[in-house]
């Protein structure tokens, strides 16, 4: 009895039988790599995802300042609400670094008697067209004594603006120049007038 060698006939056919099982195999990374194990998306997603063509160039000079302003009426509505949300690329210089956004979550997470002003303010100066004499001196009295609770409120505000710079930046990294005149100068503001807009509610812990 003659034992065969194994010889180039056995290694084709050896080859031939595992070359279906690689192939099948890079054919399944392939697919998995290329995103066809989950469900082909619908048409109209598909076209909505694709870019479109490029808007053809302005033909006049009309058309071409048309374009333009409506460009730069875009930007600055992108910009408006980038700012109004807090967003740093859109902030002024004035409000950005994290002193300034300490300073309006303290100032937005309490109630300020510096919100009244326009409404105090108000009511005193038509109190100053009554004729009666009386009602002036009451509106007189009336804003007399709320620039004192001003007053008192401002420098309560501002110790406590100090006070949370220096437990949030302990290390003095952070520079908080000019940061109590600007956390006052918001509390001011009635809070839906306020820019950039609150992003605390009233009584928020700190």
């Amino acid at each position: 009895m003659k034992l065969r060698l194994p010889g180039r006939r056995d290694r084709a056919e050896t080859s031939a039988t595992t070359a279906p099982d690689a192939s099948a195999d890079l054919t399944e990374q392939l697919v998995r790599a290329s995103g066809k194990g989950r469900p082909t998306p619908k048409r109209s997603e598909a076209q909505g995802r694709r870019p479109g063509p490029p808007p053809p160039p302005p033909t006049t000079r009309k058309e071409a300042y048309k374009r333009m302003r409506a460009q730069q009426a875009d930007r600055r509505a992108q910009t408006r609400l980038g700012a109004a949300r807090g967003d740093e690329a859109y902030l002024p210089a004035r409000d950005r670094g994290p002193v300034r956004k300490l300073v309006r979550d303290v100032v937005d997470s309490r109630r300020n008697i510096g919100s009244l002003f326009l409404a105090v303010a108000g009511v005193a100066l038509i109190g100053t067209f009554v004729p009666s004499v009386a009602l002036r001196s009451y509106a007189s009295f009336l804003l007399f004594g709320f620039f004192l609770l001003l007053v008192v409120d401002s420098f309560v505000l501002g110790r406590l603006i100090k006070r949370k710079i220096a437990e949030r930046f302990p290390d003095g990294s952070q520079k908080g120049r000019g940061a109590v005149w600007y956390g006052i100068t918001r509390a001011t503001m009635i809070r839906r007038w306020r820019f950039p807009k609150p992003e605390v509610p009233v009584g928020a812990k700190l």
